[in-house]
């Protein structure tokens, strides 16, 4: 017969193991069969729902979504998993049919292009040719940077073209590497088309030729090379500038108005940018992007994927893992010619040469400061050499300089250095090492400081959702209090404007203060305008 002593025992070994081990947490209805946990989320400002998405242990991500009837510019940020909304995507075709991906800042991203020119304005342009010359182009570029291989079958090409307005996107699937982030990218891009977009369309005689070139000239004629009047041996610097430029003339468009444009549109390359997704439309226009005619690109189907859900996962820019990723980077200054230097690149699964930037912090800076912390040992301070972060899995990894403690064999090693994986998600963070031996190894997770953790100062519930989408797909305004907390942090909002009211405060708070004091001078304007998009 059990006695009583046997019995409060036994309850308090069960109450001690679910302490060791909890239960989950409150289920949460998941999509039919074997989908992620359901999380769908609507916000009225970009940098609430990149905060929530921030906090969420789901794998989520942030997109805009743009309303018919909606004022112009405004949208609504939606925070869900990829495959909660591609199921949703294909239900709710009208409320979701004008919807962007937002790629984070810092984010690793894949190389995409944003093509466009007036039709009525190029009558004699191919666009199909154009786009198969420059990616084309880029392949080669991406060659001779890199050293990567591509051609047209890595490249999805998704057209939304109309009768007015030629219209392309191409993404770049490459082979286990993407891009630091698009600033990054941006600055190979604006690279690799610097000969276009300095030199004029007519072929320039040596009056319109850039200083550089005139110099090279000069020198080659003060040094003796034979030069009959009104003539001018090139050298062969000038030469092969003078063939670049050529070689991208295919780039150069009118626009409606009649003005010099290119091809491609070099400013989708800023922080938090929102990009359309396949299958998606502008709002008040009925051209969805869709597979081009002439796209080419092949995409091994993954076990319970449909071929249409494949396309609309390789069409995510920054559904990028960081499984044996190469990262690529380019400091290249804009003003000069990507053959004059060329980008860096660095490996994710090897010791990288050089350095990147190491000064600059992540997205998450207070996390920088624990890994300084993490990286110190009998008297070596260890540094912060690059930083990666991850959207998909919502990882950052630190590359550690001057610092190479390995957990696993337990002492410093000799040549290889380590890295430290920041886990947001999990709040959690562990080492990885770089040495050959240590290849596989992972050290155990270790918590994040409660104190530099998202959710330690991002809690939302329902209620705190401004808009909701029900049964039908329809949505609309909550009936909540608008009310946010004090303590988020808004990030730069890109394609968004400010509160009409607040521009409306700003405007009488300027008109009273020039009424008194006299108008402020327009330089003056423009500097406080700078000052302020630099913090």
């Amino acid at each position: 017969m059990t006695t009583w002593g046997d019995r409060l025992k036994k309850v308090e070994q069960l109450a001690q193991s679910f302490q060791q081990k909890p239960l989950a947490t409150h289920y949460k209805p998941r999509l039919w069969p074997c989908q992620p946990s359901s999380v769908w989320k609507l916000f009225p400002r970009q940098c609430l729902a990149i905060s929530f998405a921030q906090s969420c242990k789901e794998a989520v991500h942030v997109f805009a979504l743009e309303k018919e009837n909606a004022s112009l510019g405004q949208r609504i940020f939606l925070v869900t998993s990829y495959s909660e909304l591609w199921h949703y995507y294909r239900t709710y075709t009208q409320s979701l049919m004008h919807c962007y991906e937002v790629i984070p800042d810092g984010a690793v991203c894949k190389l995409y292009f944003d093509l466009e020119f007036c039709k009525p304005s190029n009558k004699g342009a191919d666009g199909k040719t154009m786009v198969s010359s420059l990616i084309q182009y880029v392949c080669d570029e991406l060659m001779g940077v890199y050293g990567l291989e591509c051609s047209a079958e890595n490249v999805l090409n998704l057209d939304s073209s109309t009768e007015e307005k030629f219209s392309r996107h191409l993404i770049f699937n490459l082979q286990n590497a993407a891009f630091k982030d698009n600033i990054h990218m941006g600055r190979f891009v604006h690279a690799i088309l610097q000969p276009v977009r300095s030199a004029p369309k007519s072929c320039p005689d040596v009056g319109m030729r850039s200083e550089a070139e005139n110099s090279e000239t000069r020198r080659t004629v003060s040094e003796g090379t034979p030069a009959e009047a009104g003539e001018m041996e090139e050298s062969p610097q000038a030469k092969r500038r003078r063939q670049e430029e050529t070689d991208l003339d295919f780039l150069r468009v009118k626009t409606k108005d009649g003005r010099d444009s290119l091809f491609v549109d070099l400013g989708v390359y800023t922080k938090n940018r929102n990009f359309r997704l396949y299958k998606s439309s502008k709002v008040g226009k009925n051209a969805a992007f869709k597979l081009a005619d002439d796209n080419k690109f092949t995409n091994k189907l993954e076990k319970g994927v449909s071929e249409e859900e494949s396309v609309f996962l390789a069409s995510l820019v920054c559904n990028v893992s960081f499984t044996s990723q190469r990262i690529l980077t380019s400091d290249v200054p804009e003003t000069k010619s990507s053959k004059s230097s060329g980008p860096q690149c660095q490996q994710a699964s090897a010791t990288y040469p050089g350095s990147l930037c190491g000064s600059l912090s992540s997205p998450h800076p207070e996390v920088d400061n624990f890994v300084l912390t993490v990286v110190k040992k009998d008297a070596i301070h260890g540094s912060i050499r690059r930083w990666n972060y991850f959207a998909v899995e919502q990882l950052l990894v630190y590359d550690i300089a001057k610092y190479r403690w390995c957990e696993n064999v337990e002492k410093f090693h000799k040549s290889n250095n380590i890295m430290i994986v920041v886990d947001l998600k999990e709040e959690a963070w562990y080492q990885k090492c770089h040495d050959p031996d240590c290849k596989n190894f992972r050290s155990s997770s270790r918590p994040l400081p409660q104190e530099i953790c998202v959710s330690y100062f991002m809690k939302l519930d329902e209620e705190d959702q401004a808009y909701l989408m029900d049964d039908a797909g329809n949505i609309e305004p909550s009936q909540a209090p608008k009310q946010t907390p004090d303590s988020t942090v808004c990030p730069e909002e890109a394609d968004v404007w400010g509160d009409v009211q607040d521009d409306q405060d700003y405007l009488e708070s300027l008109d009273d203060y020039e009424k008194n004091n006299g108008d402020i001078p327009d330089h003056l304007l423009l500097k406080c305008m700078a000052d302020f998009d630099s913090q």
